[in-house]
């Protein structure tokens, strides 16, 4: 399962590495939002970085790690 989880934040980040225009970067906490958010649904912050070189650092070194953020599957 650890596996999974592993190659599934893989894909996650090539994807948003691939099309960097379509996210941001939260300032507050550092996830990665859709370019359209207007708060971070993590830490509800509302400064963003959308520059592309720095979502694509983001999405590397996020999907190079494993998962350390509390999720809505993980509250429920």
């Amino acid at each position: 399962m650890k596996d999974s989880i592993s190659t599934e934040r893989s894909k996650k980040a090539q994807e948003i590495a691939s099309n960097p225009s379509s996210y941001k970067v939260c300032e507050g906490c550092d996830s990665i939002v859709g370019s359209g958010a207007i708060t971070c649904p993590n830490c509800h912050g509302y400064r963003f970085d959308a520059e592309p070189s720095r979502v694509v650092d983001q999405a590397i070194f996020l999907g190079a790690r494993k998962q350390t953020s509390v999720t809505v599957e993980d509250l429920s």
